[in-house]
């Protein structure tokens, strides 16, 4: 039986009740709309990077330090406010000689506001020189301040278009953080560059199952004269949690891709992840529920306002998407955050010429396959090399033991300065086939471009480049550091 819903009396007339279960059935199916127009909402709204350029202040002019009344000379006095009137025509006795006395005073008083004026005039001149100076001080003061801010957001513009780990990464960061959610969804997201595969790997915090209504609708009950929640079905609720889930996929990508001013970004690996309580166990879990890898020149061929969003992720991104999400059932990232995210790749630039970890580029190819062997043995895996010439393009076989996600591994140790070329990935695949093995891994201590990973997506092929190999080795306790030659 649907929820009974607390409202008017019993006496209330039927048809006031009736009009409630239509208003909430309204309610219940825009929210539904609104949540199968995301996407579309999105594709509304301009996107474009941020031009770093603006965020440079503008210049500051530093305020007047002089008193207003002191910037034009002050009038000095004048001698007829001090001359006394002469005698007049009928004069009495001893009036020329009183007249001269207050005559000789006057000259006198005038002398000393003469002195008193000239007085005042240095000392407003010197008081007018000394603002000038505060001035110009406080002006060079704000002068370099705005210099120096105009060349961090210069140094941070050639370091974004030079492909820098962090500075990538910050950019997208902020990016994606000025982008409000709709419905009032999480905003929780992270972002990692990839230099060497020039990928920006993001993990995205998507609302659970809750999100959409259980309610299909409402009616009313005459004879429990109560209005009545007809719950959805179980089936409707998952597709379209899955459709929402689909959608906020493709927006991020929308997003991302849109906000790339620079050009630095090449591949996306998305994964969404949802915080939610586990109902068998009571704890809090954090599955990730969809996990796909784009191109750019994937996206770019994609009409957004046309296509089915869940069979474009699935299809044609060939996206894992869980199959039963409202039970927070995992999907396997297509590459995990944790491999690609900046802080755990320590900076080398600055310590390079005192840091003890081995250089991997400055290994054997020979000790570099050891070293591999050893990584995957650390992570659980039982392992076999291969001599050199002999491998018939396997360097080592790694298996894994666990059920159903186990099996027989592959695995090419390319080490590599430059970009993996996309036949040696098409050769790996071929050799997956060919010794029927259930997964190909290659690593190296360089990266891929855009045409490997869009030849690996959806084959049982994992491509692990030289951050992710990094990462890697610093969760296994392997020292390991790469460093490339100065040109």
């Amino acid at each position: 039986m649907g929820r009974t819903v607390e409202g008017h009396a019993r006496s209330d007339r039927p048809p006031g009740r009736t009009a409630e279960a239509a208003q909430r059935t309204v309610a219940v199916e825009e929210r539904v709309r609104m949540l199968s127009g995301i996407l579309s909402d999105a594709l509304a709204i301009d996107v474009h990077g941020t031009d770093l350029q603006t965020l440079k202040r503008a210049p500051r002019r530093a305020p007047p330090s002089a008193s207003p009344s002191d910037l034009e000379p002050h009038p000095g006095p004048v001698w007829d406010a001090f001359v006394p009137h002469p005698p007049g025509r009928f004069r009495w006795w001893g009036a020329e000689r009183r007249y001269n006395r207050r005559l000789a005073c006057a000259e006198d008083r005038f002398a000393e506001a003469i002195e008193r004026h000239w007085a005042s005039e240095e000392s407003r001149r010197e008081r007018v020189a000394r603002a000038l100076r505060d001035q110009l001080e406080q002006q060079r003061r704000l002068d370099e301040a705005t210099a120096e801010q105009h060349a961090r957001i210069d140094a941070y513009q050639r370091a974004v278009q030079n492909r820098d780990r962090a500075a990538v990464s910050r950019y997208f960061q902020k990016a994606l953080e000025r982008v409000a959610e709709p419905l009032d969804f999480r905003r929780r997201r992270r972002v990692g560059y990839v230099p060497e595969s020039t990928l920006l790997a993001v993990e995205w915090d998507l609302p659970d199952v809750s999100v959409v209504p259980a309610e299909a609708s409402y009616r009313y009950d005459r004879s429990l004269d109560a209005v009545l929640a007809v719950p959805r079905p179980e089936k409707e609720l998952r597709l379209l949690y899955q459709q929402l889930v689909a959608q906020l996929a493709l927006r991020a990508l929308h997003l991302i891709f849109g906000s790339d001013r620079y050009g630095v970004v090449d591949t996306v690996v998305f994964n969404g992840m949802v915080e939610s309580v586990d109902l068998p166990t009571g704890q809090m879990v954090r599955p990730c529920l969809i996990t796909l890898r784009a191109t750019r020149e994937q996206f770019k061929a994609l009409v957004l306002d046309q296509l089915d969003p869940v069979a474009c992720v699935r299809h044609y991104f060939s996206a894992e998407v869980s199959r039963h999400p409202e039970e927070l059932q995992p999907v396997e990232p297509v590459l995990e955050f944790d491999l690609a995210d900046p802080r755990t790749i320590e900076a080398v630039d600055v310590i390079s010429e005192i840091d003890s970890r081995p250089n991997l580029l400055e290994l054997s190819p020979e000790s570099f396959e050891h070293l591999v062997q050893n990584l995957l043995t650390r992570m659980g895996l039982d392992t076999r090399l291969f001599r050199r010439g002999t491998d018939g393009g396997i360097d080592c076989v790694a298996y894994d033991p666990r059920p159903i996600t186990g099996g027989k591994f592959v695995v090419q140790a390319k080490l590599w300065t430059r970009t993996v070329p996309p036949s040696a990935v098409r050769d790996l695949f071929g050799t997956v086939l060919d010794a029927g093995a259930t997964k190909g891994i290659l690593i190296t201590t360089s990266g891929f471009g855009p045409t490997s990973y869009q030849f690996a997506t959806g084959k049982p092929l994992q491509l692990i480049d030289g951050t992710a190999l990094l990462s890697l080795c610093h969760h296994h306790h392997i020292p390991a550091r790469i460093i490339g030659r100065a040109s």
